[in-house]
């Protein structure tokens, strides 16, 4: 009993093979993007949101206190602050709470503070930054002391 194998029996194999291999890979690659965009990414994402948001808040802080001058009275000094323009891929705010700059993130995973280390003679410290303006800090003399203001470059007419 002999079975005679044509043409048409055996070519049908090699692509029923091939198509089971390309969705074994399909599979995978769609499985492995789940996992890492599920989990691993944004979990990175959001320590990364963290730590550039505490560099940029302490590198503020640090501006806002050079800003001060040491003994001078009669001052008016603008200073420009740089800021990353987003912390992952999003605006944010910095903001004075009681002497405090705190970074205002549309992610609750990025947050961020520094207190300011001002001399006495500072009467008032106000304002707030948005990432998407050119920041400055404005120190001008009252007769209550200095008053520090964070504040945006336009807001004082393109001033440096």
């Amino acid at each position: 009993m002999s079975r005679d194998l044509g043409g048409d029996d055996r070519a049908l194999t090699p692509a029923v093979g091939k198509a089971l291999e390309v969705g074994v890979v399909v599979l995978f690659v769609g499985v492995l993007t789940t996992a890492l965009y599920g989990g691993a990414v944004p979990d990175y994402r959001d320590a990364v949101g963290g730590e550039v948001g505490d560099r940029a808040v302490v590198a503020a802080a640090e501006r806002v206190e050079n800003a001060v001058p040491p003994s001078a009275r009669a001052v008016r000094t603008v200073h420009r602050v740089d800021l990353p323009r987003s912390i992952r891929g999003e605006n944010y705010d910095i903001v004075v709470e009681n002497r405090t700059l705190v970074l205002d993130h549309p992610s609750s995973a990025v947050d961020a503070s520094a207190r300011l280390a001002l001399p006495k003679r500072v009467d008032r410290v106000d304002g707030a930054w948005r990432s998407s303006d050119d920041a400055v800090v404005l120190v001008t003399d009252t007769a209550d002391g200095l008053h520090v203001e964070l504040t945006a470059r336009e807001e004082l007419g393109g001033e440096r």
